[in-house]
């Protein structure tokens, strides 16, 4: 383990021992009466792009001006403009596979590939491209892993597996996402991807919807699914024949080039972010983010309640948001700046969030950190914090430290199948680099135990998440709210009047992304 972890460790830990008690006062009622304000009716489910959008944000500007925040955007802005370009196929994609020294023979999306440009461009436009066999196409330093190695890739089509190694553990890993290959693959020259599907049908069933391309997304010229019959007659094997799982696997090239002219529809749809700020005193340009996605999911045409109102996911985050800065400005001033960012579109996708790490109005090689609300925990007090993605980063050792002195303690999730950390908005900054924390819904009641605490979550998570249940009610219990908020002020406000730099643990993903902006905070610890 390196030193620098294990002092970033102990820092840390001194820091939040020696802390002094701090003055905030998170208000049950007011949680309680701005969720149930932005999860009426009239609010329409705030969904991107609607009257709802337009009165979610101006509610979320009046608050922070009202308590003398600034706006956080550029040039003096409350909001920072997402465009989402939205593609949808012309036709299907001319696609043609030619061995070596042989004729071309066309590929239909029946023969076993898909197609799609998902560029900002909508083109694809690729002949005689040498094709690449990458394994899961994965390069894992800290897992002493690379699928690519001295292969270069540039101007190629690369094919890799789905999925990923288990990496010897139960949770899933940002190695197995899509996205992250073709980053890598893009980053390493390549001019498209494509990925050999088990379930190929669901993929053909799919190909020809609209798609949202995520702001700062790989710019390939196409991405491709690929049938594992398909991929035989290609000579891929599957993961076993190719032992893909022993570590030995070395990327190859393939007997054969591709050539395809694709075209997609383009249309934009235009949302907005909304940012406020306060300045640091000593280091501004060293940045504490609070996140929280504004959107839902709006209605739809079914008779009777076809309000998706949101008032759990993510109305409660929303607000506590601005309960968190309303705090930091009682507070006054600390010496890092820190920033409440209300992101758009995560029901989407993230891609509010995914579009301000592409364009961060504050630089990403200097956020501290992000530390991000998606739906409070809605019950009585609770012993455990569950965070997503535990053993990532020493945010969580920090917020341990401070929960303890509480007597409570962090945990992960308990629900590691469902790989929580790469599903809202803190994950496009852990994405960049930049250490995230995301906290859950506590399951170990004080009054009941981990068995009351669990049946009392997986009812209500079963009644209403994304569904028009989602409601406010006056029987909603915010004392486990207010205990989670004050814990987070507690570890914001100490991130934020220290000298403490989080650190990505040694076996996760993103400390090879955080290493390649260390140079840019050397000399700020």
């Amino acid at each position: 383990m390196p030193k620098s972890f294990l002092r970033g460790v102990a820092l840390a830990a001194l820091v939040f021992v020696s802390a002094p008690a701090f003055a905030q006062d998170f208000e049950a009622q007011r949680l309680s009466d701005s969720i149930r304000l932005i999860s009426a009716d009239d609010f329409q489910g705030r969904k991107p792009g609607t009257i709802g959008e337009e009165k979610t944000l101006a509610w979320l500007q009046a608050q922070y001006e009202a308590m003398g925040m600034k706006p956080g955007g550029r040039d003096g802005q409350w909001l920072q403009q997402i465009d989402l370009l939205r593609l949808t196929p012309k036709a299907d994609a001319v696609v043609s596979v030619s061995s070596a020294g042989g004729a071309a023979t066309s590929i239909a999306p029946a023969d076993g590939l898909t197609v799609r440009a998902i560029n900002t461009a909508g083109l694809a436009d690729v002949a005689n491209a040498p094709v690449v066999f990458a394994g899961y196409g994965i390069t894992a330093p800290e897992r002493e892993w690379d699928d690519y190695g001295d292969t270069d890739v540039t101007g190629k089509v690369v094919v890799v597996m789905s999925g990923s190694p288990s990496f010897g553990s139960e949770y899933r890993r940002f190695y197995a996402q899509e996205a992250y290959k073709a980053d890598e693959a893009f980053r390493r020259g390549a001019v498209a991807i494509i990925t050999v599907q088990s379930d190929f049908a669901r993929s053909l069933s799919r190909a020809g919807r609209q798609q949202t391309l995520s702001p700062g997304s790989a710019e390939l010229q196409f991405k491709g699914q690929l049938s594992a019959e398909l991929a035989k007659s290609w000579g891929i094997g599957t993961v076993a024949e190719e032992a893909l799982d022993a570590g030995a696997f070395k990327a190859r090239a393939l007997p054969l080039t591709l050539s395809v002219k694709a075209e997609e529809t383009k249309d934009i749809l235009v949302t907005h972010n909304l940012l406020a700020r306060l300045e640091g005193t000593e280091f501004p340009d060293e940045t504490i983010v609070f996140s929280a996605h504004w959107d839902h999911v709006g209605t739809n045409d079914h008779p009777g309640d076809n309000v998706f109102n949101g008032a759990w996911d993510n109305a409660s985050g929303t607000v506590g948001v601005v309960e968190m800065a309303r705090e930091f400005a009682k507070a006054g001033p600390s010496k890092r700046s820190v920033v409440f960012l209300h992101a758009t579109a995560e029901e989407m996708g993230l891609l509010g969030a995914y579009g301000y790490a592409a364009d961060p109005i504050y630089p990403l090689a200097t956020t501290v950190a992000d530390i991000n609300i998606d739906m409070l925990p809605l019950s009585g007090p609770t012993r455990d914090v569950p965070i997503f993605g535990k053993g990532q980063n020493t945010l969580e050792d920090m917020l341990d430290v401070l929960a303890k002195a509480e007597g409570r303690y962090v945990s992960d999730d308990g629900q590691p199948q469902q790989g929580f950390y790469y599903r809202s908005d803190h994950f496009p900054f852990a994405r960049a680099g930049v250490p995230a924390l995301m906290p859950w819904h506590g399951v170990d009641f004080v009054d009941g135990g981990i068995e009351a605490g669990k049946a009392a979550w997986q009812e209500r998570f079963a009644r209403v998440y994304h569904k028009p249940t989602d409601e406010w009610s006056e029987d909603l219990d915010f004392t486990s709210a207010v205990e989670n908020l004050t814990l987070l002020y507690r570890l914001g406000r100490e991130l934020a009047d220290s000298r403490v730099w989080p650190t990505w643990k040694p076996e996760s993903e993103f400390g090879q992304v955080r290493a390649r902006t260390d140079a840019e905070r050397a000399d700020r610890r």
